[in-house]
């Protein structure tokens, strides 16, 4: 017999952060166990997420997408001060609404930042407080190509001045991700920019946290290592097979750091792993949350 997908629905909502900050969250009803907490990479929106939680939804999977502060529709920070432990607090306070009816906590799917922040989160925590039950990582291991994130930050830093229709700013990414065959629709893009005062279209996150925490990212890698040697959960690391930001040995560093991860690369995949191949992404989700 042809399983049939349940339908999906959606719902949108706000969570206030500890220091007020208002976080923009989407919710995907399910009914089966674990719920699912999405969390993007910098720089990106949890529409990067839509795809997956859509097909996980239909599965029955409950899962929570939201926007990191600064990005998309949550609120900026006053004065661009931004804080890595900011990130981490407003991660803890969506996985605590996202805990399931009976209290378990929900699976992380974190992509580069989020899985960082995943990461510190999951490793500092008090044991018996886990905020997550699992962890899954999306092509980000403590240590990383520096070359990679230079490439990502130097597209970021590229457009200071936007664009002046939405056909320019699908340029800008075609150019960007020439691998990709299809070019970003207009409806596709609305998400990801906003209309200034000036009429000009620019990216959705706020130009200060490129002079955040991300400019010193690397000097939180010793803290990341020690968190993820204190990690005791079920971790699935999936990687793109044609990332840049990781690499065979930043991947086997990671699994001797965490000797009980699992790892898959998907061979068709970059470092945007969910937008390269949402399919098999999916599938390889599904069948780690059937482990548990």
């Amino acid at each position: 017999m042809v399983a049939i997908p349940s339908p999906v629905h959606s719902s949108r909502a706000s969570l206030v952060s500890f220091d007020g900050i208002a976080l923009a969250t989407q919710h995907w009803r399910g009914q089966r166990l674990p719920s699912l907490l999405f969390a993007h990479g910098f720089g990106q929106t949890r529409h990067a997420w839509n795809g997956a939680a859509r097909a996980l939804a239909a599965q029955g999977f409950d899962a929570t997408t939201f926007d990191a502060r600064g990005h998309g529709e949550s609120e900026r920070v006053p004065r661009g001060d931004y804080h890595m432990e900011q990130f981490v607090a407003d991660l803890l306070t969506v996985a605590a609404s996202a805990r399931s009816a009976d209290g378990r906590a929900p699976v992380l799917v974190g992509a580069s930042m989020g899985g960082l922040l995943g990461l510190l989160a999951a490793g500092e925590a008090e044991e018996g407080r886990e905020p997550f039950s699992a962890l899954v990582l999306v092509d980000i291991t403590p240590r990383w190509e520096t070359a990679g994130v230079e490439r990502i930050l130097g597209f970021m830093r590229a457009h200071p001045n936007g664009f002046v229709d939405y056909d320019e700013a699908a340029s800008a990414i075609e150019a960007y991700l020439p691998h990709r065959r299809e070019r970003k629709t207009e409806a596709q893009l609305k998400p990801l920019l906003r209309q200034d005062d000036d009429g000009r279209l620019r990216w959705h996150w706020d130009p200060a946290l490129l002079d955040g925490p991300i400019q010193q990212s690397e000097r939180y890698q010793p803290r990341l290592f020690a968190a993820a040697a204190r990690v005791n959960v079920p971790v699935l690391l999936l990687s793109g097979a044609r990332s840049d930001v990781v690499s065979s040995h930043t991947v086997d560093e990671f699994l001797r750091l965490v000797p009980h991860a699992r790892h898959v690369a998907l061979p068709d995949a970059t470092h945007m792993v969910a937008g390269d191949a949402n399919d098999a992404f999916t599938r390889e989700i599904a069948t780690f949350l059937e482990t548990l």
